[in-house]
């Protein structure tokens, strides 16, 4: 009697906190950075299908994105969870693969084939952003909270660990909904207007691969690429976003095409 009394007020306060950020997420910011590490270590476990490039002999490509990272971070004011979260860069040699992704507590994972496919650093910055609004924003957790319910609070206030070992497996493929993927390029919009990349980044990868023809799955999910295409420029005009002072396409091209060739 006395575990459900303590579930019933645990519920009813995360269901509080979270309603007052507008989705119901019964995880955590703990819960989110364990979720992360989890699902990092089954990822560095499988080197068959994540094979990450070594940083220490990639030092120049890493170094180019934690720069990319930390102009993102750095010069917004929209990120929640900025200070929480570890925001740790790997990259993925997957020439392949297009495609990009950001678990629970902040780790990013860049996929080769994604940055080969790209013409500039605001086109990847763009993608980067969206991807790190679905950790910020907790959009991982509050998708699995829809998931498991409360039964995922019941499995974290036992400390079942296998449960969190299954639920981070999971949070590798997951998709997510119209709404969170309408945030995070909305949010990779806001994230980008202040820095000197073009703050409608993002939608150059569905100009890239002609709207909705080729869309890899994690960016095709609802709403269609074209829609968002048009949602993410409106986003940049309604928020007057002019292209920074200091941005130099000729120069964000050049240093761009140095970093495709490192990897």
């Amino acid at each position: 009697m006395k575990k459900i009394y303590i579930v019933t007020l645990a519920l009813a306060a995360l269901s509080l906190q979270s309603c007052k950020k507008g989705g119901l997420n019964l995880f955590s910011i703990e819960d989110d950075i364990a979720l992360g590490k989890q699902t990092q270590q089954e990822i560095a476990n499988n080197p068959t299908e994540y094979p990450i490039l070594d940083e220490a002999t990639n030092q120049a490509a890493y170094n180019y994105l934690y720069t990319m990272r930390d102009a993102i971070l750095n010069g917004s004011s929209e990120f929640q969870h900025k200070n929480d979260f570890e925001w740790k860069l790997y990259i993925i040699k997957r020439d392949d693969v297009q495609n990009a992704f950001c678990t629970p507590g902040g780790y990013i994972y860049v996929y080769t084939g994604l940055m080969k496919t790209l013409d500039d650093a605001s086109s990847l910055a763009g993608v980067m952003g969206h991807e790190m609004a679905h950790a910020d924003r907790r959009h991982s957790t509050q998708q699995m909270t829809e998931v498991y319910g409360i039964q995922t609070l019941l499995s974290f206030i036992g400390g079942n660990a296998q449960q969190i070992a299954e639920i981070a497996g999971q949070l590798i493929s997951l998709k997510f909904s119209r709404n969170h993927e309408t945030e995070a390029d909305t949010y990779s919009v806001k994230y980008l207007c202040p820095t000197r990349f073009r703050a409608d980044g993002a939608a150059d990868f569905f100009k890239k691969l002609g709207g909705s023809q080729g869309v890899p799955e994690f960016m095709s999910t609802h709403p269609d690429p074209g829609n968002r295409i048009s949602n993410i420029e409106k986003q940049k005009t309604d928020l007057n976003c002019s292209d920074a002072d200091n941005y130099t396409p000729g120069e964000d091209i050049t240093n761009y095409n140095q970093l495709k060739a490192a990897i």
